[in-house]
């Protein structure tokens, strides 16, 4: 007679294939109650910014699509370092959710004391928007600069350099112009701002003369002819400035530099909740009211799958990464 195998004598590959093929049914069941209780989305930033603001607008809509009630935190500081750490230390259910905004993504690169990891200490949930960036000036004080090329020349001739602003050291803004910098071969001075809104203020001030900003901040000024648009940082125009070219269509192909965010859970989390999650963020990102909402906001609805959040993720933190180690850049 055969003697009787212990379960603990099974191979470990055997094992593991028994305990997931018992644990399948139990995360089935996972997935289908939840959420069963209040669903909580983490914003690394203050209210009233564009991160914040798309965030409410979907998880209204996610919460009317799962029915459960949905709720924004804000956890400013430390460009999202503090909320990314709160949140990679989270239960891993589902229920305690941040919205990535590029920022926060770049923070590791920036503070060495950031206490998580964006690839390993997350599971992405999906991509939910996109913020473009567009290059302006001051008009009076170039007013003879209307395209790219037009301003890189003028850069070329300035001495001392001309000035730029952002938003601030290591902001998507700096960084972008740095890469650009290096793809034109021209040099500009960078003055660090402490937030879009003032740096905004004195480019219309003729305090500095450029600016890589975001579309939130710069669109009104735009129209109302206090700045002008030479660029926009997507590889495609966008629809609320059509006549500004891109920078790919201004003679470098394939630059592509976007702010966007995503629905991030914590490393771990089941996947049968990822899916469900990432289910309600489609049907809610195409929903045509809320597509409305968000370009009021100045963000396009732009969902992605886990896979290729995970990858969009991994490009951007070693594209801009690059960036950071290349041109020395730190902020403690």
């Amino acid at each position: 007679m055969r003697p009787r195998l212990s379960p603990v004598s099974f191979h470990p590959l055997r094992r593991s294939l028994v305990l997931l093929a018992l644990a399948a049914p139990a995360f089935g069941a996972l997935a289908q109650a939840f959420p069963t209780k209040m669903v909580t989305i983490v914003v690394p930033y203050p209210p009233g910014g564009p991160t914040d603001t798309a965030s409410r607008i979907v998880g209204q809509k996610m919460a009317e699509i799962l029915k459960q009630q949905f709720i924004i935190e804000n956890k400013a500081g430390a460009s999202g370092s503090i909320a990314a750490a709160a949140v990679a230390k989270a239960p891993a259910d589902g229920y305690t959710l941040m919205m990535l905004a590029t920022p926060t993504l770049l923070a590791p690169h920036l503070y060495k004391a950031a206490k998580f990891d964006i690839q390993k200490d997350f599971t992405p949930v999906g991509s939910t928007y996109d913020l473009p960036i567009v290059m302006v000036v001051n008009p009076n004080l170039l007013p003879d600069v209307t395209t790219l090329p037009q301003l890189i020349a003028k850069a070329k001739a300035s001495n001392p350099p001309l000035n730029y602003t952002s938003s601030g050291q290591g902001s998507f803004g700096h960084l972008t112009t740095e890469s650009l910098k290096v793809l034109g071969k021209f040099e500009m001075s960078h003055v660090p701002y402490r937030g879009g809104a003032p740096a905004v203020s004195d480019v219309i001030g003729g305090q500095v003369p450029v600016m890589y900003a975001d579309m939130v901040a710069a669109l009104p000024h735009i129209q109302s002819g206090k700045l002008r648009a030479i660029a926009v940082g997507s590889p495609q125009r966008v629809p609320f400035l059509p006549d500004v070219k891109t920078v790919s269509e201004q003679g470098f192909p394939g630059f592509d530099a976007v702010s966007w965010g995503g629905l991030l859970a914590p490393a771990g989390t089941p996947a049968p909740v990822i899916n469900k999650l990432n289910d309600a963020l489609k049907q809610a990102l195409s929903d045509p009211a809320t597509q409305d909402k968000l370009k009021t906001a100045g963000v396009f609805a732009a969902w992605q799958s886990p896979k290729d959040t995970a990858e969009r993720i991994r490009r951007d933190d070693e594209k801009w990464g690059k960036v950071v180690r290349d041109k020395g850049v730190t902020i403690d």
